[in-house]
Parts: C-alpha cells; structure tokens; sequence
C-alpha cells in the first residue's frame, strides 16, 4: 500500500532524526512545500564543535535536569532550528514541517511531541504554516502555527511560552 504523502514526509524526518547525536532524544525535521523538500536538520552539536554522542556524556543528564528544561545548557542546536537555518525564508513561507522524535535509548518513537519554546518562536518568525508530528507509525499529530500565534496573542498574561 502507498504512503500517504504525511506518512512519506514523516519518514524521512525519521530517517533524518538517525544522524542526531543527542544522548537523550533524536529528532529529525524536514520542511516541505509544494511536494518540495525545502530543508532537513537534526540535533546536533554546533558545526565545529564535540557533539555528546563523541563525549559519551549529555550535560543536562548528567545534572539530572528533566527533558524540556534548561535547554542553555544542552550542547545541540535542535532539529527544527537546523532546518530553518539552512532554508530561505522565502522557501519557508506556507511550507509545513515534518518533525519525527526518537528515545536515543530504546530506539522507539516518543509521542506527544511538541517542538520547544525557542523552535516555536522560530517556526513562527519563518512563516511555516504547519508542523507535523510522528506519534508512531501510521499516526501523527497536525498543529497549525496560526493556532500557536492565536493562543499567545490570547493569553498575553498568562505564560503562554512563546
């Protein structure tokens, strides 16, 4: 049976997320539009520098600090910030992220994925227009950027995390 184009895109980005370097999680993101790869990155340590897979060690593991927090202290530029570097802004604009996590320890996919505070700013400021997400084979969860800029605009005094 055939791929949906979801499915197709979303293997790729899984493909992509194997040359992470993350101790903890690796992540893939690819960016498309109009059927058009615009731009794949992976998390990884800045070009130059000594990623953690070659350290054996993670610093935000080592200090025990729970994933989604602290990210100043993580060596690695994430997935999504990588692909967005590496495109045009005008390339970017309408296109949809495809974005596949995997547990670095267990090799299995990890649901309920949501790119971080930072990358969302980023997806934003490059115009991306939606951002796909791998639950596991055969499943996916669909966010609409207009929603995030919507939900910050709406909740100016809460935190919203943008």
């Amino acid at each position: 049976m055939r791929p949906s184009k979801e499915e197709y895109y979303l293997n790729i980005a899984s493909q992509v997320a194997e040359r992470a370097t993350c101790l903890r999680r690796k992540f893939g993101a690819i960016i498309v539009k109009d059927d058009q790869i615009i731009s794949t990155g992976y998390v990884g340590a800045p070009r130059g520098t000594i990623n953690c897979c070659d350290l054996g060690q993670c610093p935000r593991e080592a200090a025990n600090i729970p994933p989604g927090e602290r990210y100043e202290l993580c060596r690695s530029v994430h997935a999504e910030a990588n692909a967005i570097i590496h495109a045009s802004r005008f390339d970017m604009l309408g296109a949809t992220l495809y974005l596949a996590c995997i547990d670095a320890k267990t090799g299995e996919f990890t649901p309920h994925t949501r790119p971080c505070k930072m990358c969302t700013r980023m997806i934003i400021n490059a115009g991306i227009e939606r951002v796909i997400v791998r639950e596991k084979p055969g499943e996916y969860t669909e966010y609409l950027v207009a929603d995030w800029i919507w939900e910050n605009n709406n909740n100016l005094g809460e935190s919203s995390g943008y």
